[in-house]
């Protein structure tokens, strides 16, 4: 883990934790009540709903509340971050399609002579994604709202780059 990093949790992944200790027939409504936490529209009022939330089922399924409450960091990180970057941070999916690309490749060539070969197919896919980004500019989060992140930076430190530079030939 990188230092002064955040955890996020995926939402997605913990409402599956969830159903598993909740009867299959209120686990619709436990999430739909669990999802009213990721459609406030302030950090402060996230934390809150996450409170108010965790009490709701909390008779009928104290380990649901349990999970609610012993997860919140980790559910709500993405609040410290702009507003507009919510819904992309919220979820894992983006590093999914990655290991499920490197599991594809590793599933090909099976065995491994040793760690360099399978760090050079990881670097490889990689490689590829990248290409992808920088062949077909697009943006994963806004760019003006990226600004906001940084805005602490001294006048000293080098500009960031821009998704649609491009080397100098």
């Amino acid at each position: 883990m990188m230092l002064g990093a955040a955890w996020q949790r995926c939402r997605v992944h913990f409402l599956r934790n969830v159903f598993g200790v909740i009867d299959q027939d209120s686990g619709e409504m436990v999430a739909a009540t669990i999802r009213t936490v990721f459609t406030q529209p302030a950090a402060e009022l996230v934390r809150a709903q996450l409170d108010t939330v965790a009490d709701m089922p909390g008779a009928q399924f104290p380990q649901a509340k349990a999970m609610l409450l012993g997860a919140k960091e980790d559910l709500t990180a993405f609040a410290d971050f702009p507003p507009r970057h919510w819904k992309k941070i919220q979820s894992t999916n983006p590093l999914e399609r990655i290991d499920r690309e490197i599991k594809r490749g590793a599933d090909a060539v099976q065995v491994f002579p040793n760690d360099d070969a399978l760090l050079r197919l990881v670097t490889a896919v990689l490689f590829e994604m990248h290409d992808e980004w920088t062949a077909f500019p697009r943006r994963y989060l806004p760019e003006g709202s990226m600004d906001k992140l940084y805005r602490e930076l001294p006048e000293s430190a080098p500009a960031l780059p821009n998704a649609t530079d491009t080397p100098a030939s």
